[in-house]
């Protein structure tokens, strides 16, 4: 998507250690026109999927799950990383490391929304190990439901994400793709 491409290269930083920052106008400060782009070019990607939810992790990718989830009608489901009082006391729990964050988060979803036969489509704002979208293909799998497709804003494509997810055995879609951080610089798939 060359909207997208053209702004992790214009306003993209290298923070090194693997570490994009586009908090500026993906998962911070979320630049709503580039965002429904993402979500309508990722909907396009999935519409053969007939997924019935969309399912992302708390924060960053509720925005891109959103849209995803607006162009093709169906609800989005976000996995919580604290538990609050309002959820049941039986949930779908598990657990998966955050690179950004640099320790393990925990990941719940109530049984409420997604249940057994769901079609579900998981949108990220980013894969680079896969550990998040492999949690929340767990959660998935303990509601009874089934993953249709992963598709992500921006790809690391250096981290192995995409081969951690082959066991899926889904689609997966990324915007754009990063082939190189090294030595301060962004390079991107064209």
């Amino acid at each position: 998507m060359k909207a997208l491409m053209d702004r992790i290269l214009a306003e993209g930083r290298n923070l090194g250690g693997g570490i994009l920052k586009v908090d500026g106008f993906i998962n911070h400060q979320v630049d709503t026109v580039l965002m429904d782009g993402c979500g309508r070019e990722l909907a396009e990607r999935f519409a053969r999927v007939e997924a019935t939810k969309v399912l992302t992790a708390e924060i960053s990718g509720i925005a891109p799950a959103l849209t995803t989830a607006r162009h093709l009608e169906v609800p989005v489901v976000y996995a919580r990383k604290t538990r609050p009082i309002t959820m049941p006391d039986q949930v779908f729990l598990t657990t998966a490391p955050s690179h950004t964050k640099g320790r393990t988060v925990d990941l719940i979803v109530s049984p409420e929304y997604l249940a057994r036969g769901e079609r579900v489509l998981i949108i990220d704002d980013f894969l680079a190990t896969g550990q998040t979208i492999l949690g929340l293909a767990r959660l998935a799998a303990a509601a009874g439901s089934e993953v249709v497709g992963v598709g992500v804003v921006i790809e690391k494509t250096f981290e192995g994400g995409r081969e951690a997810l082959g066991r899926l055995e889904v689609p997966v879609e990324a915007l754009a793709r990063v082939i190189d951080m090294s030595g301060g610089r962004i390079t991107l798939d064209e």
